[in-house]
């Protein structure tokens, strides 16, 4: 027996904002838009948004986190596809896929998120990835709003 262990979790979450897909989707898309709401107070933020491009992201809580994404399908305005692996110094903690829609709702927009992810060893639970997630939907509800 090793003592490692691997945890398998999917979640979907919804979010509808009052402005149009496109400019939901730009939120996401533009570096500076997206480092205020997803990655405020990281001053190595890095966001190279195209298919094949890459974003890393960096804790501040002084634990080491590091999350790499790559982008693997991005369709303006409609889906974004990527995965990313969570890392606390060297050690992998977890691997996930995630797929984003938007869609019309109104003069709004219709957010779906799904994540589908590898929780490793113990050093990270599924619901702590899904509130965080929650919590950035919402933060991205409020840049848009600002808008």
């Amino acid at each position: 027996m090793t003592g490692h262990s691997v945890k398998h979790s999917t979640f979907t979450l919804e979010r509808t904002y009052a402005a149009p897909p496109a400019a939901v989707f730009a939120a996401w898309s533009d570096r500076d838009r997206k480092a205020k709401w997803f990655a405020a107070g990281d001053t190595r933020y890095a966001l190279d948004f195209r298919v094949g491009g890459t974003e890393a992201v960096h804790g501040g809580d002084g634990t080491g986190l590091v999350a790499r994404s790559a982008y693997h399908d991005i369709v303006l305005d409609e889906r974004i596809v990527y995965t990313t692996a969570l890392f606390t110094g060297e050690v992998l903690s977890t691997v996930s896929l995630t797929t984003v829609r938007f869609s019309p709702d109104g003069g709004g927009t219709l957010l779906v998120l799904t994540e589908q992810g590898t929780f490793l060893d113990d050093q990270e639970q599924p619901q702590w990835r899904e509130q965080g997630t929650g919590e950035w939907l919402d933060a991205l509800g409020q840049e848009v709003d600002e808008r």
